[in-house]
């Protein structure tokens, strides 16, 4: 199948860098991918993301990267403030893709979001668990982030066993990025910071594996 194939080339190259393959991408924009979702063009059981316009498949999730998103929903939750959910594995719709990030804290109530996905002004942070999908949430799933204006953006990086926490976006530049990163380590803790203040801290030890 025709998306299938896209998906390894899309894991493994980044179409702002490579010409060739900017030349064989067809762009669906948001609209265009809701539609194909509400009449079952997309086939079924499968999941994917629309990643700035393409299409991708979802990668098949390892042992340790499920217990990891289970580990980070718990320190989330007993942290967050009231008026503060988390979301697993659910999609944040921004301008020109629809990621599902592995965890998203949204402001609300879970109901709130009954006629839509929350947005990237609903979010203050997601979290990416990183494992063969290192290269894909430091490049283009940064960028979109970035370019959406969430304001910390945090990779689970299991490979090598830290938390990489970006902040203070830069959606206008022509690469959109973060001017903000930092690195915590197992037996530090790093601050949860919602609407411009720090209402918790977590300790690494509690996020990994």
């Amino acid at each position: 199948m025709a998306v299938g194939t896209r998906q390894t080339e899309i894991t493994l190259f980044d179409p702002l860098e490579s010409p060739v393959l900017e030349a064989e991408i067809y762009r669906f924009n948001v609209d265009q991918y809701h539609r194909m979702i509400e009449q079952a063009i997309l086939p079924e059981g499968e999941r994917f993301e629309l990643l700035e316009g393409i299409l991708v498949k979802s990668m098949t999730k390892k042992p340790p990267h499920a217990v990891a998103t289970g580990l980070v929903s718990d320190a989330l939750t007993a942290a967050l403030p009231d008026g503060w959910h988390v979301s697993v594995q659910d999609p944040v719709t921004t301008t020109e893709s629809e990621p599902e990030p592995d965890l998203k804290v949204v402001r609300g109530q879970r109901r709130d979001y009954v006629d839509r996905h929350p947005g990237s002004a609903d979010v203050g942070l997601i979290v990416e668990v990183a494992d063969t999908s290192l290269l894909t949430d430091r490049g283009i799933k940064k960028r979109i982030y970035a370019r959406a204006g969430v304001p910390f953006y945090w990779v689970l990086n299991l490979l090598e066993r830290r938390l990489e926490v970006f902040s203070d976006p830069t959606p206008s530049e022509v690469i959109p990025g973060f001017r903000g990163r930092q690195e915590y380590h197992p037996g530090e803790s790093v601050a949860l910071s919602l609407d411009g203040r720090d209402v918790g801290r977590i300790a690494v030890n509690d996020l990994l594996p």
